[in-house]
């Protein structure tokens, strides 16, 4: 009965190449039947979906998983009928482990990131700029390097978060000043999580794999520092030297907030340990730095809870709130974006199981040439999130140089800055600057940015010759 129900499903499908002489984990090249067809136009019709989230109001998640499951089970039905009925199981079994790995990082690092925010510590930042009275250059300057150098630990898209609303609360109604410095702001963050393993889901991804040692990524820190700068002073002669109004308001951080900080940076330590040391993946250190938020938390809570039970319930703010409870936090992690990187892992991991990814490999790395391909990663990934191009990068595993693999980091990092939708920091001031900052202010200023891209790739090539021998 199970091979007359392979047999029938089969029957939509043109000739497979018959292999199931193969070795247990080779993958065969699908990409012509009607299985893999399929497979590859449910991926394309659920990112889609992603693309078009802002107009739909369809979290980018839900297509995703949905067609992960779909693209998995057409894998089993292919190879159980080629007689490889195990092939499926171990090659998802990969697949979920490393999602495990991303999600458990990510989730440590969001909780501390929501930890911060809640002591405080960003709303005080963001307080500290706007009341110190500079000129409109000097802000933009300032977000601009703000943003640069906190990517790298508190990731590209909360940052740009921080520093646009620090630029629109400065700028007010100044929209040209607003644009330029929302675009200023997309280019360094996305720049400065470029050249660390925190600051970006494509570098992170590419230090858990070992492509990249956690030191060897500051050799790209010119690049990158090159990729903002040149469009930042091109940006920088549209922007007035107005002095704009100066808020009185003020934010203190809560109690605890350095301590949090503290524990923040020594999580980081001891990710990078665990990884260069130990030998043991990063995400077992960040779950480690986890518990060490999760002590001080009940120490944080059994203190405010002291003092909210006294005469004068109240934060250093003057504001009452609720005592400190991590929970709340890991409760608001970016669920959204987890469960996207689950589908997106999945579906381009099933893709590979058909062979697509061989096929792209090939074309790509072997018929354009290694700098070449990885020139193009960057430019796919400003119309393309960067994400399934930099997994689909790592799982085709060319063999490539020390310094290409630099290259392809620093591209699928900086790429997403062309176009506002390339990157979850544009995405997200999209939002935030509804109506100022558009897709169409960001264009205007393509060509500046662009010529930031092409000038971080030659220095990278000049000034890291060294890595591309081994």
């Amino acid at each position: 009965m199970k091979n007359s129900c392979l047999a029938a499903l089969l029957l939509i499908m043109p000739a497979i190449p018959a292999a199931a002489s193969g070795s247990a984990g080779e993958i065969q090249n699908l990409t012509g039947s009607g299985m893999g067809i399929l497979a590859l136009v449910l991926f394309v019709a659920a990112y889609g979906l992603v693309i078009l989230e802002e107009k739909l109001h369809l979290r980018k998640s839900k297509p995703v998983i949905v067609a992960a499951g779909v693209i998995w089970i057409l894998v089993a039905i292919a190879y159980q009928a080629l007689g490889r009925p195990d092939h499926a199981h171990s090659a998802i079994i990969h697949n979920l482990t490393e999602y495990a790995e991303l999600f458990l990082f990510l989730l440590a690092a969001m909780t501390y990131i929501n930890a911060m925010e809640e002591r405080n510590i960003f709303q005080s930042l963001r307080s500290w700029l706007v009341n110190k009275g500079f000129t409109l250059r000097t802000v933009f300057w300032l977000t601009g390097l703000l943003a640069f150098f906190i990517s790298p630990v508190a990731d590209n898209l909360t940052t740009a978060l921080l520093m646009g609303a620090v630029a629109m609360a400065v700028g007010g109604s100044n929209t040209r000043f607003v644009v330029v410095a929302c675009i200023n702001i997309v280019v360094a963050a996305n720049a400065g999580g470029a050249f660390s393993p925190f600051g970006d889901i494509t570098t992170l991804m590419v230090w858990q794999k070992g492509k990249v040692e956690f030191f060897e990524f500051f050799a790209i820190f010119i690049p990158s520092a090159i990729n903002w700068l040149i469009p930042a002073a091109l940006m920088s002669m549209a922007v007035p030297k107005e002095q704009p109004s100066v808020s009185n308001g003020t934010v203190r951080m809560k109690l605890g907030s350095k301590r949090i900080m503290v524990l923040f940076l020594l999580t980081i330590v001891t990710a990078v340990s665990f990884h260069n040391f130990l030998h043991l993946p990063p995400a077992v250190g960040m779950m480690l730095g986890l518990g060490y938020l999760s002590f001080f938390s009940y120490w944080l809570k059994k203190k405010e809870h002291r003092l909210l039970s006294g005469d004068n319930p109240l934060d250093l703010t003057g504001h009452q709130h609720e005592a400190f409870d991590l929970f709340r936090k890991i409760a608001k992690a970016e669920w959204d974006t987890l469960l996207f990187f689950y589908g997106v892992i999945l579906c381009v991991g099933g893709l590979g199981q058909f062979g697509y990814l061989a096929v792209t490999s090939n074309v790509m790395y072997n018929g354009l040439g290694h700098t070449a391909a990885n020139v193009l990663v960057g430019i796919l990934s400003a119309i393309v999130d960067n994400i399934p191009v930099m997994f689909a990068v790592l799982t085709m595993d060319p063999q490539m140089s020390h310094g290409q693999w630099l290259l392809v980091t620093l591209t699928a990092g900086v790429g997403g800055s062309l176009l506002s939708i390339g990157s979850a920091a544009g995405v997200a001031l999209m939002g935030s600057a509804r109506g100022v900052y558009t897709f169409g202010a960001h264009l205007k200023w393509t060509w500046a940015i662009a010529l930031g891209y092409a000038a971080s790739i030659l220095a990278h090539l000049f000034l890291n010759a060294n890595y591309f021998t081994h």
